[in-house]
């Protein structure tokens, strides 16, 4: 009777791993955001790329891939590594670029991080060439520039790290223009941070913790624009698993395993 039993056990654990392998994995799109630390700050409380989350809760993962201190030089390097052909490109609805605000540190003041405003350039539009070969054409990529650079906040920085001021604002500009005009080549869309934070001479201070990264109101201006370059790139993913009201409550598996 026991071997009985046993057998019985045996065929019925056989049978549910034969129903469980026939389930289909879900996959969640994803959207990628690629930058330095205004990036990777972003998942902390109100900050832009938690809001981005939240939009898209249940349609789409976002992913965080902000480095620190990093330039496009180094993020260029490390991108393969991040996303590569072994990937599921058509899971990825979009992916931001938003690097800058360190290449564009003075060259003799911040060499560490510094790159040459040429060589930025070309550095975007080899990242954005190497998207497109991994199966991320342009029309998902969102190029972001630089914010403006608050000098008098940013220099007390400097200072309490023992260094002079090693950023301009009008240099954070001429990065900006480099990457709006690398994005146009590169058929990509792109959110002008440098220039909407200063349109019609708003006084762009308040957008701006330190000096260079963002504030909280400064993290709720870049989710909003950039959410509008957003939302059509995911306005078609769907609402993933059905709302709990529609659940078969008698049979919850012909809700959730179809």
């Amino acid at each position: 009777m026991r071997k009985e039993n046993f057998a019985s056990r045996c065929l019925e654990w056989r049978d549910n791993a034969t129903n469980m392998s026939k389930i289909k994995t879900l996959i969640w799109p994803k959207v990628i955001l690629f930058g330095d630390s205004i990036t990777q700050l972003s998942f902390q409380v109100n900050g832009w790329g938690s809001g981005i989350a939240d939009k898209l809760a249940r349609k789409c993962d976002v992913v965080n891939r902000g480095l620190s201190g990093y330039n496009s030089r180094w993020a260029k390097v490390v991108l393969p590594r991040i996303l590569n052909s072994e990937d599921s490109a058509d899971n990825i609805a979009a992916v931001t670029v938003f690097f800058g605000a360190n290449d564009s540190a003075l060259e003799d003041k911040n060499p560490q991080q510094h790159v040459p405003l040429h060589e930025y350039s070309e550095n975007l539009k080899e990242m954005s060439r190497f998207l497109a070969t991994v199966g991320v054409p342009a029309g998902k990529v969102i190029f972001i520039t630089p914010p403006p650079v608050n000098e008098t906040a940013w220099e007390k920085e400097c200072t309490l790290k023992g260094c002079p001021l090693n950023r301009f604002n009008s240099t954070a500009g001429q990065y900006a223009q480099a990457c709006v005009q690398a994005a146009a080549q590169c058929g990509a869309d792109v959110l002008d941070l440098w220039t909407l934070m200063q349109k019609d001479g708003e006084d762009f201070t308040a957008y701006l913790s330190d000096g260079l990264h963002l504030s909280e109101k400064g993290n709720q201006f870049v989710m909003r624009h950039l959410w509008q370059l957003l939302e059509s790139r995911v306005a078609h993913l769907p609402f993933i698993l059905p709302y709990w009201a529609d659940v078969d409550a008698g049979s919850p598996e012909n809700s959730l395993l179809h």
